[in-house]
């Protein structure tokens, strides 16, 4: 995966507000949300780019994973017979790559929430730690789009 600029000027302004004080903070956490939420487009795109890339057979895994989240008057009644021509090996790197966007996932709602909350209480300390996850939520995602380009390597 190659460096996103978006991902990249996100990174520098969360450690840089690592440092940052309470006023700091309110003059700069608009700009700092619009970042952050170019960041997180960036790597939607990018995401959606290397699955468009994947078999067809990958593409049929996964979204039976997506589909098992839905309510079961929600999920697609016509998986019946697909379901059977999936190989174990295919399911298995589905698997894999849902679980790490699932972690991303997880782990960019707690940085929002932090924000939030931080926003709320006016606090420097979990504004601080809403960077901390916001970087960490950027490695993750990093990580589950190089595991998706993997499966895409491995299922063509």
């Amino acid at each position: 995966m190659r460096k996103l600029a978006a991902v990249e000027d996100a990174r520098a302004i969360m450690t840089e507000g690592m440092d940052w004080g309470v006023w700091r903070w309110l003059l700069e956490k608009r700009r700092v949300r619009e970042i952050a939420d170019q960041a997180t487009a960036a790597l939607d795109e990018a995401d959606r780019k290397v699955k468009a890339t994947w078999s067809d057979e990958l593409k049929r895994a996964y979204q039976e994973l997506l589909d098992q989240e839905k309510p079961k008057r929600a999920r697609r009644h016509d998986k019946e017979v697909e379901i059977h021509t999936i190989s174990q090996e295919i399911r298995l790197t589905a698997k894999r790559v849902k679980e790490a966007d699932d972690d991303a996932e997880r782990t960019r709602l707690d940085a929002e929430d932090s924000f939030d909350e931080a926003d709320r209480r006016m606090s420097t300390d979990l504004a601080r730690e809403g960077c901390r996850k916001a970087l960490e939520t950027y490695d993750l995602r990093e990580s589950a789009i190089r595991k998706s380009e993997a499966a895409a390597r491995s299922t063509h």
